[in-house]
C-alpha cells in the first residue's frame, strides 16, 4: 500500500470515529447533545495535531524515537501552576476558577520556563541538545518536588478540588479556551511550514545536517519554540498526556516505514486524533467514566515504552 493510500484510509478512520462519537447514544435531542460534544471533538482534533507534530518534530531533532518534548519539565511546570495558585491563594481564586486566566497563567509559565532552558544552554556556543534535556529533567524533578511540598501542605479538601487538575480531561471543555487555543497552534503551525523542508536532512543526524549546509543550531532553537508552543497548549488545554505522542509515534513509523516527514506529521496527527477520539468513546461508552481518558492512555503508553526499551536493549 502506497503512503498516500495509507494516509486515505488513516483519514477515513478518523471520519469514522468522529462520526460515531457524534451520534452513538443520541436519543433526539440534537441541539443539545451535538455542539457539547462538537467542542469536545474540537479540543480533541487540536490535541491530536499539537502531541502528534510535537512529538515527531522532537524525536527528529534528538534522534531517537523514545523521547518526548514532555522530558524537558513542562508537565511539572504545568502543575507547580496549579498547585501553587491553590497553595497561595485558595481553590476559590480567580486564576483557578476562571478557566481564561488560568490557560493564559499556565501558557504563559509553561513559555517563560522554555525561554529559561533557552537562555541556560543556548547563551554560549558548543551547548549539546542532550545536556538541554538534562537540565530540563532535573529542574522538572525540582518542580515536581516543590510540587508534592506544596500538596502535603494544603487542606485536603482543597487538594480534591485540585486532583481535578491533575489528569487530562476533554469532558470539561471550554468553546473560549479552545478557540484561544487554536489561534496559538496556528501560529505555530504556521511557523513550522518554514522549517518543514529541513525535517528531513535533520533526521539523518547533527553531523550529516551540518555536512549539508544545515545551520544546526538556528533550526534546533527554532524547532523548540514550536514544540513549546504546541505542547504548552495542549497541556493547558485538556491537561498532561505524558505517553501519548510516544504511543502514536512509534505506531506511525511502523505504519509508514518511511523517513519523508511529509508523511510522518500528517500520519502522526491522524493516528493520535484516531487514538484520542476512539479512546474517549471507549471511556464514556463502555467503562461509563470510571476512568479517565489519560489514566488509560498513561497504562498503555507506559507498557509500551517498557517494551521500547527492551527491544532497543536487545539490538
Amino acid at each position: 500500500m502506497t503512503h498516500k493510500a495509507k494516509l486515505i484510509s488513516l483519514s477515513v478512520l478518523a471520519l469514522a470515529a468522529v462520526a460515531i462519537f457524534m451520534t452513538v447514544g443520541v436519543s433526539g435531542n440534537w441541539d443539545y447533545v451535538l455542539p457539547r460534544r462538537g467542542w469536545k471533538v474540537a479540543a480533541m482534533a487540536l490535541t491530536g495535531v499539537c502531541i502528534g507534530l510535537a512529538t515527531v518534530l522532537f524525536q527528529t531533532m534528538t534522534n531517537n524515537r523514545i523521547l518526548t518534548p514532555n522530558i524537558i519539565g513542562l508537565d511539572s511546570m504545568y502543575m507547580l501552576a496549579q498547585t501553587g495558585v491553590v497553595y497561595v491563594f485558595g481553590s476559590t481564586n480567580k486564576l483557578l476558577v476562571d478557566n481564561n486566566a488560568n490557560f493564559l497563567l499556565t501558557l504563559t509559565l509553561m513559555l517563560g520556563f522554555t525561554a529559561l532552558l533557552y537562555r541556560l544552554m543556548f547563551k554560549r556556543e558548543g551547548k549539546h541538545l542532550y545536556f538541554l534535556m538534562l537540565v530540563g529533567i532535573i529542574l522538572g524533578t525540582l518542580l515536581g518536588s516543590l510540587t508534592t511540598f506544596m500538596q502535603v501542605l494544603i487542606d485536603p479538601n482543597e487538594f480534591l478540588v485540585l486532583q481535578g487538575r491533575m489528569f487530562a480531561t476533554f469532558n470539561k471543555v471550554q468553546s473560549g479556551l479552545t478557540v484561544v487555543c487554536s489561534a496559538v497552534v496556528v501560529l505555530a503551525v504556521a511557523y513550522y511550514s518554514r522549517l518543514a523542508k529541513f525535517m528531513d536532512v535533520l533526521s539523518l543526524g547533527k553531523d550529516q545536517a551540518i555536512n549539508l549546509g544545515v545551520d544546526y543550531p538556528g533550526i534546533v532553537k527554532r524547532l523548540l519554540l514550536v514544540i513549546s508552543l504546541l505542547i504548552s497548549a495542549a497541556t493547558a488545554l485538556v491537561g498532561p498526556i505524558t505517553f501519548l505522542g510516544l504511543l502514536t509515534a512509534n505506531v506511525t513509523y511502523a505504519l509508514m516505514k518511511t523517513y519523508r516527514h511529509s508523511v510522518l506529521v500528517p500520519g502522526c496527527i491522524l493516528v493520535t486524533v484516531i487514538a484520542l477520539v476512539g479512546g474517549q468513546l471507549i471511556v464514556e461508552r463502555v467503562f461509563e467514566f470510571t476512568a479517565p481518558l489519560s489514566v488509560v492512555i498513561n497504562l498503555i503508553g507506559g507498557v509500551y515504552f517498557l517494551y521500547l526499551l527492551l527491544r532497543e536493549n536487545k539490538s
